[in-house]
């Protein structure tokens, strides 16, 4: 695989760090990024992001695994990042079915076949993420365990903004204009759009400000709000997954007792019904648990890590991390 641009001078990611392009079966651009542990490592973490991120946000979660002995791998969907912008206006996060991101699943596992990444292999899924990763599992997506944070089980919404988003986005669909921004966004990304003070996402400043100034360093990373066939297609994934059995398989969600972005009344009822899985309230965290602060992200790592090394039977601890 021909080797990809990495910005590690921006992200608090390991600077060992490398990334590749790879291509989904319709021919879509992707980019991915490898970190593997100086010593032998326990096995492959695949990374699975949510709506909007990209590689060099994960900077805190692969130095954590990193050294929890973790060989780290991540994806950045189509329409994220520098991967291939699918959209006339390649600011818009758009898709036209959640089926597609299952292509980049596909494509990355390709990847971390030919890159002979060490087994076992273990997941971990942020918001969108999760959500694409449950539908991974349950289609029959090999891993020993996973860990959701704030996974997309249902999107936030007033009771009103439900009742026309299905209509209003379908319709828009069918008169061509799937690539509109919904409501209330634009071009810019969120950290540009909403000051710190208002922010749903994180209380830590340091990261968000981070977050700002990767976006004004290469502008590429950044997305903005998602399109009308985006939210359409969204709405249709949650609503189909939430009829299927949870998959057999050793699962932690976890979830800020301050999420405003996904809907936790969906999360408490799939992991109600999830054979090994649990479900988690962490104190004192919004959305983004790998950009909180440095206590909210010690428990959560640690909680993560307890699940991967019941399984694999060797118990990791990280040290303090500022």
């Amino acid at each position: 695989m021909e080797q990809a641009p990495l910005h590690l001078d921006i992200s608090s990611a390991p600077d060992n760090g490398v990334a590749y392009w790879t291509s989904a079966a319709d021919g879509v651009q992707l980019r991915i990024g490898l970190w593997k542990p100086e010593r032998n490592s326990r096995g492959t973490v695949l990374i699975f992001p949510g709506r909007g991120d990209y590689i060099e946000l994960y900077g805190n979660l692969i130095t954590d695994l990193e050294r929890a002995g973790y060989s780290a791998l991540i994806v950045e969907w189509r329409g994220h990042g520098l991967s291939g912008r699918i959209a006339t206006n390649p600011k818009v996060g758009h898709v036209e079915h959640f089926s597609d991101y299952q292509q980049d699943v596909a494509a990355m596992t390709v990847a971390a076949q030919q890159l002979d990444l060490p087994q076992p292999w273990y997941l971990i899924g942020h918001s969108m993420g999760a959500c694409i990763a449950l539908r991974s599992l349950i289609d029959g997506l090999d891993v020993e365990a996973t860990a959701f944070t704030a996974p997309m089980f249902d999107i936030h919404m007033a009771s009103y903004e439900r009742v026309a988003a299905r209509p209003l986005t379908w319709a828009m669909q069918a008169i061509g204009k799937g690539q509109v921004y919904a409501p209330g966004f634009n071009d810019q990304s969120y950290v540009f759009r909403n000051k710190f003070e208002a922010n749903t996402l994180t209380n830590s400043s340091e990261n968000y400000e981070r977050w700002i100034m990767q976006g004004r360093t290469v502008p590429a990373l950044h997305t903005g709000g998602p399109s009308m066939s985006w939210l359409y297609a969204a709405l249709q994934e949650t609503r189909s997954l939430s009829k299927l059995p949870s998959p057999d398989i050793p699962c932690v969600s976890l979830c800020g007792d301050q999420e405003e972005t996904v809907g936790v009344p969906a999360i408490r009822e799939r992991m109600s019904r999830w054979p090994q899985g649990k479900f988690e309230i962490i104190s004192n965290a919004k959305h983004e648990l790998f950009l909180e602060t440095s206590d909210v992200r010690q428990t959560v790592m640690a909680k993560i890590l307890d699940l991967f090394a019941t399984k694999s039977g060797k118990r990791c601890r990280l040290p303090h991390t500022p």
